[in-house]
């Protein structure tokens, strides 16, 4: 089997350099609630068509039906919604100062986060790495078929963290890039009906050897 370090390596060398979701650590906040069960592309064009960013004062006085029709076109636009006050009340606790929470203990930031209706690991774990700067893996449904079409046959999401945790350095930004090479291996090969040609780890993928 491959280890984390060669996985990475392959992907970077298929898909070039990664991006990073966004310097701006309450961008992130928004729009990993709006990614929920929808299409990156649809976020993006939400958010690029607003007039005005979403910010913390914003949300929290924004009329209730008037930030549901604001992010519609996401889907689920009630439960997002309700989950935007939420986590923008909780960002308020802290007077939405991104410093003072990445001075925090990670455990406790993770911990408040799940702790909040709608904020699953997944959102808490994009939240961590992008806006925070700190290592918790992020594992999401690209992550579980890319890791089970190889073969590692890993139990449950912890025993996937701790494959990733121990073999790398603990580094947000390394963590960071290898979510999105997942991502992108995911949408342009990975798919749920997958696209082997061409594809970097088909002489070790048992999907495409089928």
């Amino acid at each position: 089997m491959m280890t984390a370090q060669a996985l990475y390596e392959t992907l970077l060398a298929a898909y070039g350099q990664p991006q990073w979701w966004s310097d701006n650590p309450y961008t992130v906040m928004v729009q990993a609630v709006l990614v929920q069960n929808t299409a990156w592309s649809s976020v993006l064009k939400v958010t690029a068509a607003m007039e005005e960013p979403l910010t913390p004062q914003r949300v929290l006085e924004m009329e209730t039906d008037a930030l549901e029709q604001l992010i519609r076109p996401c889907g689920f636009c009630k439960a997002k919604a309700a989950t935007l006050r939420r986590l923008t009340a909780w960002y308020a606790q802290y007077d939405c100062d991104a410093q003072s929470i990445m001075h925090m203990a990670q455990a406790r930031i993770r911990r408040e986060l799940l702790s909040l209706k709608g904020i699953g690991a997944e959102t808490a774990d994009v939240i961590l790495v992008y806006g925070f700067h700190k290592p918790s893996f992020i594992i999401d449904v690209y992550t579980r078929r890319f890791l089970a079409r190889l073969g590692y046959g890993f139990a449950d999401d912890e025993a996937i963290r701790q494959f990733f945790q121990r073999e790398l350095p603990m580094e947000a930004r390394l963590y960071g890039w290898f979510h999105w090479l997942i991502l992108m291996h995911g949408i342009q090969r990975c798919k749920k009906n997958p696209a082997c040609g061409g594809c970097p780890f088909y002489g070790a993928c048992h999907e495409a050897q089928k």
